[in-house]
């Protein structure tokens, strides 16, 4: 497997797992039944931002998106969201893209990141961050409507990268 930056025509890749993960609702509060026109700007990064994929031979297996957290005055500390393609996981795809982000960003400059919204019911990515030296630094109580769960917490995780 490898990850490199994402190219427009890896969007078409990438927006079938996207979409399927959104219509689950389990995991990202970003509108579900987008067209892969609409759901483009939500998960393609502009510069100074990135996104990028893990590929495994000629498939994609996972993407990544990644940069400043906020504008500005804020803008010192990154933010990334991922997606791994549910028939690929279980194999570390998480992980390489979380190590990646993690190495992007101190090689960028930023002083910490940021997840906003990690839905805490999602155990396996609240123990994968944790496991890269992530620390839950608050939750917001019954902030996203889980399908199953119903109203959970959304933690802030955070890790200083200097």
């Amino acid at each position: 497997m490898i990850i490199r930056v994402a190219t427009e025509q890896d969007w078409t890749d990438i927006y079938p797992f996207y979409a399927a993960i959104m219509a689950e609702g389990k995991t990202y509060a970003f509108p579900p039944d987008q067209s892969l026109e609409e759901a483009r700007p939500w998960w393609m990064e502009q510069p100074p931002g990135r996104t990028v994929v893990a590929v495994d031979g000629d498939v994609v297996v996972g993407s990544a998106k990644m940069g400043p957290n906020r504008p500005g005055r804020g803008s010192h500390v990154a933010t990334a969201s991922f997606l791994v393609d549910p028939a690929h996981q279980g194999r570390g795809v998480g992980r390489a893209l979380g190590r990646y982000t993690l190495d992007w960003c101190r090689a960028e400059g930023f002083h910490g990141i940021q997840f906003n919204a990690v839905v805490e019911s999602n155990h396996p990515a609240v123990h994968l961050w944790r496991s890269l030296g992530f620390d839950v630094i608050g939750t917001v109580p019954e902030a996203f409507d889980h399908p199953q769960d119903g109203l959970v917490g959304l933690h802030v995780m955070y890790q200083r990268l200097r």
